[in-house]
């Protein structure tokens, strides 16, 4: 069994071109949490925001669930690409906080949105929209579907230990979602890898609800219902992945560091990018931030950064962008993308 923090394993490298992004939305709760609304946790404000980089993050309200967040995402995103739902032939969302552990969320989200196409769940934690990303390009790619709606969403809030320090200022709510449809031969994933590593599974983990642990109050610690990290090995391993994944997709698409225009890093603690955007040399400006806002929306983390970027103009046909994303499983996924 190899050690994640001191090796990465091996994972195959792919390319698929001729799929382009045509849409992009994205989706956070109204309901704003500050730093100073954690005092409870007897932590600083500026103590948070010294070690995490968030200032604040947003929580659903009652009533509103992982599901509800995917649906107006969505909607926006379908809005951007100005197609019907008649048109969407595939619905993929990554999710680990989903609204039962069955049925799957994403039919629900189907059906909230007026489809008449398959959908299903995939659950790779903070990677999940990375991993739901490749998988949707086979599909075009390959001519199954001219149209397939991704999402990534999490409800990070329902499942964190309000009382534990080291997880709840850390995480928030949030939604986003691209349209994927057949492009030129110049767009697409120039290079991409998925990987895991379930040596490193207990490093972040929530181990109650399942078949290895189900639903038994009496026999069951509380905290297994709740989100637990091992920071130091997850931080160490975090910021070698990114330099090492990043370098290699970019070196096998052909590509020279300073032909990415943007840089999409799975947002989870400033240190980890402050490290990472070091290693590699890269100019912050180029470096898509939304951390001291949102937290870390797990799922929803790259394709909100995405949407706010599109949303701004300031992706243009052409440019290239590298997406990372880390987390639970171990797993990570990077991918070069031609827009």
């Amino acid at each position: 069994m190899s050690d994640p923090v001191t090796r990465l394993r091996k994972t195959p490298l792919s390319k698929l071109m001729g799929v382009q992004i045509v849409g992009t939305g994205s989706f956070v709760p109204d309901n704003v949490v500050t730093n100073e609304d954690l005092s409870s946790l007897g932590c600083d404000a500026d103590w948070i925001l010294q070690r995490t980089g968030i200032r604040e993050r947003r929580h659903v309200p009652a009533g509103m669930s992982t599901g509800d967040m995917a649906i107006e995402a969505a909607k926006r995103c379908l809005e951007s690409a100005q197609v019907n739902t008649s048109d969407v032939d595939l619905l993929l969302l990554a999710t680990f906080t989903p609204d039962r552990l069955f049925p799957a969320t994403a039919p629900m989200v189907q059906d909230s949105l007026g489809l008449s196409c398959g959908a299903m769940d995939l659950a790779a934690a903070c990677t999940g929209f990375v991993y739901a990303l490749a998988t949707g390009m086979q599909f075009i790619a390959t001519g199954c579907c001219k149209r397939v709606l991704i999402v990534g969403a999490d409800a990070n809030s329902r499942v964190l230990d309000t009382t534990d320090k080291k997880t709840y200022p850390l995480f928030g709510d949030g939604a986003g979602a691209v349209l994927l449809a057949p492009g030129s031969p110049e767009q697409g994933a120039l290079c991409y890898t998925l990987g895991s590593d379930g040596a490193g599974a207990d490093l972040l983990c929530r181990n109650a609800g399942g078949a290895a642990k189900p639903f038994d109050p009496a026999r069951v610690d509380q905290r297994d219902w709740f989100v637990t990290m091992d920071g130091r090995p997850i931080f160490k391993w975090a910021v070698r992945l990114v330099d090492e994944s990043s370098r290699q997709i970019i070196e096998t698409a052909g590509l020279e560091l300073g032909d990415i225009d943007w840089w999409l890093f799975h947002q989870a603690n400033v240190r980890i990018l402050d490290a990472a955007s070091e290693a590699l040399e890269i100019d912050r400006e180029r470096v898509v931030m939304h951390l001291d806002r949102y937290g870390n929306t797990s799922a929803g983390s790259i394709p909100i950064a995405l949407d706010e970027t599109n949303r701004a103009g300031k992706i243009r046909r052409g440019q290239n962008l590298l997406m990372c994303g880390f987390g639970g499983g171990l797993t990570w996924g990077t991918m070069a993308l031609r827009w």
